[in-house]
């Protein structure tokens, strides 16, 4: 299923990029997102999500695909594992930034897969729940790291 997405963000598209690239820092500000450890280029933690009366864990691991610095546009790759064996997810994540004023508008494409419980609740539940992780996300984000808080917390193990 396709999932789209929009926000926008009082940064310049310099900064935005620099921020929304670096996994380590933004992880943080995913609701139900654990950074575990880095290896390489290969992210892996837990995500753990709500979708109406089931809450599902994922682990898995992230990759981009593309980084695209002059376009300011990245592919994230995530697969992930329900930990009780009940499903998985899969997502294939392309975020782009334009200028926008003093700001940025960043679009976000999600093609994503699930099986299991979850997949249950068909794209309308599932859309909304997106929708809402990402609104909490850019909050977080921009209380955060965008306001030049440069505390994080600690950084995952690496391997």
């Amino acid at each position: 299923m396709d999932l789209s997405n929009e926000f926008r963000v009082d940064a310049s598209p310099a900064v935005t990029w620099s921020v929304l690239t670096d996994l380590e820092r933004i992880a943080p500000c995913l609701p139900g997102a654990q950074l575990q450890e880095v290896e390489g280029d290969e992210y892996r933690g837990i995500v753990k999500v709500k979708v109406g009366p089931v809450t599902a864990q994922y682990k898995g691991t992230a990759t981009f695909l593309e980084r695209d610095e002059a376009a300011h546009r990245a592919v994230l790759k995530a697969d992930g594992r329900e930990t009780r064996g009940q499903g998985n997810a899969s997502a294939t994540i392309t975020v782009t930034l334009v200028p926008d004023g003093t700001g940025t508008q960043v679009s976000v494409l999600t093609d994503l897969r699930i099986t299991g419980k979850v997949a249950q609740f068909g794209r309308g539940v599932i859309s909304d729940v997106s929708a809402n992780l990402l609104g909490r996300f850019v909050e977080s984000l921009e209380s955060t790291v965008l306001r030049g808080d440069t505390t994080t917390p600690a950084s995952p193990t690496p391997a």
